[in-house]
């Protein structure tokens, strides 16, 4: 059977999805995710308050979620030679960052103009000469002059150089039009007619400047070391929008919106937070990491002596693995049912109906408010609360809660026996020393791999890690 490339059916599956393939390559900075320390600590009181687990990621999600809930970083990215791959630029009358200082240059001449110069307008000799066209911008509209003359062309370069410079030069010549209309031959007539001259501010001898060229070689002279700064990390708070330049502004969408699919950077600040702050962190199942007041720790009723409270709490959660708080304290703990007490009403006159008895009306009734607590209740939580805060039990988020596992024994010597069928573990594994070979074998001694198979609890930056 002869193929044909024509009749691929992945030709009909459509355009395919944009994605972060089809982006300009990002710039390269480090961001940060910062959790607001208020907030921060907030959870971390509600976590030891409740005495739940909660999992890591699903609460550094619940902060990925809002801006408001956490500030951002940028932090430059050095490499082999030392020098950032690409380097930040704050501008400190209005904190502007940029990662270009020509364009950190040019937003504060656009910006903050008369901070730094003052703009007069001078006439001139208007240009000798009849002319009947100009040449004017297809995309700004900005008039040239006639095409004929040097200044045209040099006009032509600078506002590409300066404002459409990803755009080819030949590209944008191209959508350059020669207009003959008299009106706008006059208008460049009136443009042309006069001149601007700068002069300069917050200088000890103030000058005069021609030319918006000279105007940016005096600023870079005299006023970029004091105002726009070369910095290695900045940090943006929540609730500020400092003006950002457009890699930075493609950088941060991105990567926001990679943080909300998967909030690794939240969640590697805040387990950072939270270990200060007193809490611990445990897989579930080796696989979900969870947050609370402490590790899981088996309680073995053999060797500690316990209250007969804690024995009972135990018992119930051995035989109701899936129970929550309010099923463990009804069962071992109930209320009271409310008891029925009389309400004091007034009483209508009976009608009297000739020949019959007299009738009394039933006094009406109403059932007592059940009681919040009882003393057995708030022994009852009270060994509860003990047990979560030692881990003996765990409470989680949705609820349930169960009983810290108990840990399984070790063999002799730290190696665990493989069970049947399965192969020994790598550190058991040895190389065997192969047959002999002309008479003589290698000399080749046991090799072990790899490494125990009983792992202990791992830090907070390797529980994250393996997520």
């Amino acid at each position: 059977m002869n193929w044909d490339p024509s009749a691929d059916p992945r030709r009909d599956r459509g355009p395919r999805r944009f994605d972060d393939r089809d982006r300009d390559p990002l710039v390269p900075l480090e961001v940060d995710f910062l959790p607001e320390p208020g907030g921060v600590a907030s959870l971390a009181k509600q976590i030891r308050l409740s005495g739940r687990a909660y999992p890591l990621f699903e609460v550094a999600g619940l902060v990925a979620q809002k801006p408001e809930r956490y500030d951002v970083g940028l932090r430059t990215i050095h490499g082999k030679d030392g020098k950032p791959q690409a380097p930040l630029y704050v501008c400190s009358l209005d904190d502007s960052i940029w990662v270009s200082e020509a364009a950190a240059v040019k937003h504060v001449l656009t910006v903050h103009f008369e901070t730094f110069y003052t703009t007069e307008k001078v006439a001139t000799e208007p240009p000798k000469g009849t002319y009947t066209l100009v040449a004017q911008c297809g995309i700004s509209g900005e008039l040239f002059g006639p095409p004929n003359l040097q200044s045209s062309q040099d006009k032509l370069r600078k506002l590409h150089a300066e404002r459409f410079n990803r755009m080819p030069f030949e590209a944008y010549k191209a959508r350059v039009k020669v207009v003959k209309d008299e009106a706008i031959v006059k208008q460049w007539l009136e443009q042309a007619s006069f001149k601007y001259i700068f002069g300069t501010l917050n200088v000890p001898e103030p000058t005069q400047l021609h030319s918006r060229d000279d105007v940016e070689a005096h600023f870079r002279q005299t006023h970029q070391g004091n105002v726009i700064k070369c910095v290695d990390r900045i940090l943006i708070k929540h609730g500020t929008s400092p003006k950002l330049d457009g890699p930075i502004q493609a950088l941060l969408r991105v990567m926001t919106d990679r943080e909300k699919r998967f909030p690794l950077r939240c969640a590697t600040e805040l387990s950072n937070e939270f270990q200060k702050s007193g809490l611990h962190f445990f897989k579930r199942d080796k696989t979900v990491v969870h947050v609370s007041v402490a590790r899981p720790h088996y309680l073995d009723l053999t060797t500690q002596v316990v209250s007969d409270g804690v024995k009972q709490i135990i018992a119930h959660l051995e035989a109701h693995p899936a129970a929550t708080r309010r099923s463990l304290l009804d069962a071992l703990a109930p209320l009271p049912a409310p008891a029925v007490i009389p309400v004091s009403a007034p009483v209508a006159a009976a009608e009297v109906v000739p020949g019959a008895e007299p009738t009394v009306a039933a006094a009406p009734t109403a059932p007592a408010p059940s009681p919040v607590s009882t003393p057995e209740r708030e022994s009852a939580l009270s060994d509860l609360y003990w047990l979560l805060h030692q881990g003996h039990v765990i409470e989680f988020a949705n609820g349930k809660m169960e009983l810290a596992k108990k840990p399984q024994p070790r063999p002799e010597g730290g190696k665990a026996e493989p069970k049947a069928g399965e192969r020994p573990p790598k550190a058991e594994r040895v190389e065997r020393a192969p047959k002999e070979r002309d008479g003589a074998p290698r000399r080749r001694g046991l090799v072990l791999v790899g490494s125990p198979s009983v792992i202990p609890y791992a830090p907070v930056a390797q529980l994250l890690g393996g997520v």
